[in-house]
């Protein structure tokens, strides 16, 4: 799967300079200087498309565009200083023939606004069920997720019946689903129980 941070996630890096719980220098740009910030998110997205392109040439076999911390956003606020960057990505990308993931965390409000983004799979992190997802975006576009990846580091007993929720959720014919965690897995997680629930997810 080719891998590229979105325009407004390397963007808040680039601006923020350190981790951060606000995001008030991304906001404040996109409040006092939009002209400035679609600028930058522009190039980025450009950045993103030529990365996903050579990455797809390589041999990926998919893309997944990345807006960690898109989620700190209002939805007015994105379809205003996110949406075209983004959109253009992936429209960037079409042409490649290759099935396009938009993932971000924090979105239950914006799933419906990323999926209009352009890609055949939105991405679904833990906080929101797939079955309430589901009625966020339209019918035909896949979800991608969601099991807490702290369930897994907490061991089988947890993940198990938790797997076998996300997969009761994500069976809705309106649309595909690809069984992931809704987020990265966790340095601390046991192989072993990710042995465990791929095979739990292949038997269902």
């Amino acid at each position: 799967i080719a891998f590229a941070g979105a325009p407004f996630t390397v963007a808040s890096y680039l601006l923020e300079g350190r981790p951060t719980r606000t995001w008030v220098r991304t906001k404040a740009l996109m409040a006092t200087d939009p002209g400035l910030w679609h600028e930058l998110a522009d190039k980025l997205a450009d950045m993103a498309i030529a990365s996903l392109r050579s990455q797809v040439t390589a041999g990926a076999a998919a893309v997944q565009l990345f807006d960690s911390w898109v989620g700190t956003l209002s939805p007015p606020d994105y379809e205003r200083f996110v949406l075209p960057a983004s959109t253009k990505v992936l429209a960037g990308v079409a042409d490649l023939g290759v099935p396009r993931i938009h993932f971000g965390t924090n979105t239950a409000e914006l799933l419906g606004l990323m999926a209009s983004a352009g890609a055949e799979v939105v991405g679904v992190d833990w906080r929101t069920p797939l079955d309430v997802a589901r009625d966020r975006v339209p019918a035909g576009t896949a979800l991608q997720g969601n099991l807490d990846p702290a369930l897994v580091v907490a061991g089988w007993e947890a993940t198990k019946p938790a797997a076998h929720d996300v997969l009761e959720r994500g069976a809705d014919p309106r649309g595909g689903h690809i069984f992931n965690l809704g987020h990265g897995v966790m340095p601390e997680t046991d192989p072993e129980v990710l042995e465990k629930l791929v095979a739990q997810v292949h038997a269902h």
